[in-house]
């Protein structure tokens, strides 16, 4: 079950099954989903939508999922049940509302954003805009190198003129009308259930804000290639599940 996964995470993994206490959180998209073409086919792996459920009716167990998508759009593509917490937007949007509030200059200033990308959406085939309650995203995932390049320069030369929070992703540029930070939000979800420690899965570059949050005992696990502040690597959504799974099992015997 577990031979994908490094010896060095597979002990972690035992030591954090023993803890009173323990969060487990996993970004969506390339973490819990495989990535795919159009983002609203992304699903999550049987096996890791399985495991996740299971941790979550454990005792002094804590899921989460903290992804970019909306909350809405979320909820909807993960099909999870009320036993696993969402937080969408980058880490700003709970159940109970933004972190931060929007407010009228907010709004306005999403309305402006989302016209400018529009625009530039529609002159490089294959690039698209997603809006969401505190952001606007461009995605270049289906259009041609030269398109996608040419669509986030133009995309970063108009960012110039907005006071907005700029993330770069995996073929994605997002710019958010209020403060995200997917590590405030493990914090956050760290202090509400007095968690011993945390597990954090995720493959972009906005999880690594929830790397660099990771305390003495959390295990933060990098999904795929790139430069990362996570002291554990995987290689694809497969060995998320194998980790799932094998994490499973340790707490259900501890």
């Amino acid at each position: 079950m577990a031979d994908g996964l490094p010896t060095d995470l597979r002990r972690a993994l035992d030591r954090a099954a023993r803890l009173p206490r323990l969060l487990i959180a996993c970004d969506y998209d390339g973490t819990l989903a495989p990535i795919v073409s159009n983002p609203a086919d992304a699903r999550p792996l049987p096996a890791s939508a399985a495991a996740l459920e299971e941790l979550a009716a454990l005792p002094a167990t804590t899921v989460s999922l903290i992804s970019g998508r909306a909350l809405a759009v979320l909820r909807e593509l993960s099909g999870v049940s009320d036993r696993v917490h969402l937080v969408g937007s980058h880490g700003s949007e709970f159940d109970t509302g933004f972190v931060s509030p929007i407010d009228e200059r907010a709004r306005a200033l999403l309305v402006e954003i989302k016209g400018a990308l529009d625009a530039i959406a529609a002159e490089f085939p294959g690039a698209t805009v997603e809006l969401k309650p505190a952001s606007v995203a461009l995605h270049v995932r289906n259009a041609s190198p030269a398109d996608g390049e040419a669509a986030m320069r133009r995309a970063n030369e108009a960012a110039a003129q907005w006071d907005a929070q700029v993330t770069d992703g995996k073929a994605v540029k997002e710019f958010a009308v209020i403060h995200t930070d997917k590590g405030q939000a493990v914090d956050i979800l760290r202090d509400q259930h007095d968690a011993s420690a945390v597990v954090f899965l995720g493959d972009d570059v906005t999880d690594e804000k929830a790397f660099r949050r990771m305390r003495d005992g959390d295990i933060g696990v990098k999904v795929g290639p790139g430069e990362t502040a996570a002291a554990y690597r995987v290689g694809e959504p497969q060995h998320v599940a194998e980790a799932l799974e094998y994490l499973l099992a340790a707490r259900r015997h501890r």
